[in-house]
């Protein structure tokens, strides 16, 4: 029975085992690499729509609106499930002057639990725009 322990080829016979195994987690470390870095440039962008609609305002706190209601209707179409989501407008909205928008979300990851990833992650975006120096100034303001 010295040909039961021959050991010959084992080596070839795990790696076909564990080869698959190995392939899906990168897999899952890909794709949950994938939706961080896919939320993260979403929100970027989000942020920076915020920032345009706020800055073409007059007032801060029309720009603070703006901002906000911009800044949920981009998320929408970037179809990113965000929850508690805040918008904080700085800056004065006056021309020649920048306006800052942060825009602050959760992100939903809970799905990707099975690789020890945290079921939620806050992530924060700034961008800043000029208000035009050129523009007309609202009447009875």
């Amino acid at each position: 029975m010295s040909w039961w322990r021959d050991q010959r080829g084992s080596a070839a016979a795990e790696v076909t085992l564990w080869a698959p195994v190995m392939v899906m987690a990168l897999v899952f470390v890909a794709v949950l690499v994938h939706r961080g870095v896919d939320a993260r440039l979403r929100l970027n962008n989000v942020a920076h729509q915020a920032a345009r609609a706020a800055s073409i305002e007059h007032t801060n706190a029309r720009a603070g609106a703006a901002a906000s209601a911009v800044a949920i209707k981009a998320l929408v179409n970037a179809e990113v499930s965000c929850q508690d989501m805040n918008v904080e407008v700085l800056g004065d909205v006056r021309p020649g002057t920048a306006v800052t928008v942060t825009v602050s979300c959760t992100v939903d990851l809970s799905d990707a639990a099975l690789l020890g990833v945290p079921a939620r992650k806050r992530l924060s975006s700034t961008a800043s725009e000029v208000v035009d120096a050129w523009r007309s100034v609202e009447s009875g303001t």
